[in-house]
């Protein structure tokens, strides 16, 4: 409708900053809004609306949601400390709780949630076949606060928007590529260039690049069914084969121990750290993170390239566009040549 704004939540993070890029081309100018708690910056922020603040904060959610037709909802918190559990029920369950009333008194249409694949596309082996038809593994999930979260925001998102406006969630699963200034998604990366990583874990990973998920978004959000989830994914790799490939592409030597499997690694991860602890050293495994580590996040995006047409890029361009950008921007070195040399 004329002069309705469509809103972007977490629209300085990792996947929002592109979304936006995306949105100012699509849209007609001055109908882009985005809701940010720091500061926007970036070659899109002349030609967006700002509205400061979070989404725990009810005067500032009621500011973003007026006059607007459709929200993508990305706001988070990423952590994978068990002490940062409160922090991110607050901001994915209590923050989506009160954008979603706020929508409705506000006459929002249509909701975007992005979420992420680990809700639902997790297992003990690599070769569960998973989808958007299978069961939440809670069991797994409510081992890990953050997973467990996002998974409370998609129910609260369901029972708030109830007939009242249609909801699409989509799912995408680890976001690799540029711009990860905040190092909430390629911080492994950096760990790997740093040979902070001393083993290999046992299970797998899907990822895929976030400009492709950026750029089926707004599709996401014309096409997308109600109620209905999408599965946003591209490679699956063991961790063996994914830092085989970085090591290949960057010239560093990657971890040649193995971790052992089940909860052995999380025992092996936990005396790992007691023992740099008696040498003076600050602990580097996360006991939390090589839990999570030791699963597989196998899926297929079939059901998105079925009705949104979406298909993930060559995973060797977005892991050489991942390790460029780091090395560059926030290693402070010259990035990676074509060809995928490193540049001296």
């Amino acid at each position: 409708m004329s002069g309705e704004k469509t809103l972007v939540t977490g629209a300085t993070g990792f996947l929002g900053a592109h979304l936006v890029g995306e949105l100012v081309r699509r849209l007609p100018a001055g109908t882009v809004r985005v809701f940010a708690q720091s500061r926007f910056t970036g070659p899109d922020a002349s030609k967006v609306e700002v509205v400061s603040g979070s989404v725990t904060d009810p005067a500032a959610v009621e500011r973003a949601v007026a006059n607007v037709g459709q929200i993508y909802h990305l706001a988070g918190f990423v952590s994978r400390k068990p002490e940062d559990g409160a922090r991110m029920y607050e901001v994915h369950v209590e923050g989506t709780r009160l954008l979603c009333a706020a929508a409705q008194k506000a006459g929002v249409r249509r909701i975007l949630l992005a979420s992420t694949s680990g809700t639902i596309a997790v297992a003990d082996n690599e070769n569960a076949s998973l989808d958007e038809s299978c069961d939440p593994p809670l069991a797994l999930i409510g081992r890990w606060p953050y997973y467990a979260s996002k998974y409370y925001q998609e129910e609260t998102a369901r029972r708030a928007c109830d007939d009242k406006i249609d909801l699409v969630i989509v799912n995408p699963s680890l976001l690799l590529g540029p711009g990860d200034d905040r190092l909430s998604s390629t911080r492994d990366i950096v760990s790997f260039l740093a040979r902070d990583i001393p083993m290999i874990p046992a299970g797998g990973l899907n990822f895929v690049d976030v400009r492709d998920v950026a750029a089926v978004l707004p599709i996401a959000m014309e096409r997308g069914r109600n109620g209905e989830r999408y599965l946003l994914g591209g490679t699956n790799w063991s961790f063996a084969d994914f830092f085989g490939r970085l090591e290949r592409l960057t010239k560093v030597s990657g971890p040649r121990l193995k971790s052992p499997k089940g909860k052995l690694a999380v025992i092996g991860a936990e005396a790992y750290n007691a023992a740099l602890k008696v040498m003076g050293r600050a602990a580097t495994l996360d006991p939390g993170a090589v839990d999570m580590a030791n699963h597989h996040w196998y899926f297929e995006s079939t059901k998105a390239k079925d009705e949104f047409g979406f298909v993930g890029r060559d995973p060797a361009e977005t892991l050489h566009d991942t390790v460029s950008y780091i090395r560059s921007h926030i290693l402070g070195r010259k990035p990676l040549v074509a060809g995928g040399r490193a540049a001296v």
